[in-house]
């Protein structure tokens, strides 16, 4: 599932070297990306859509795997 965020971050910002994805566990997992302080705006899009749509698509991730996930976009 780390691997889910991180493509997806990666193809939506200028800086994909600057994405890193911490797993911390727990129940739920939580994932914290962290972008480059230019691209943050672009993970969390309009509104947060951006970032509530990859937080679907990690929660439907996880449910088909019989977990629970949670994702932090860490600020800069």
């Amino acid at each position: 599932m780390r691997e889910l965020v991180e493509t997806i971050a990666r193809a939506l910002v200028d800086e994909p070297d600057a994405v890193r994805v911490e797993e911390r566990a727990g129940d739920p997992t939580t994932y914290e990306l962290s972008v480059a302080h230019a691209d943050l705006g672009k993970v969390i899009g309009r509104q947060g859509k951006t970032a509530r749509a990859i937080r679907i698509l990690l929660a439907a991730r996880a449910e088909g795997e019989g977990r629970r996930a949670t994702l932090e976009i860490l600020d800069g």
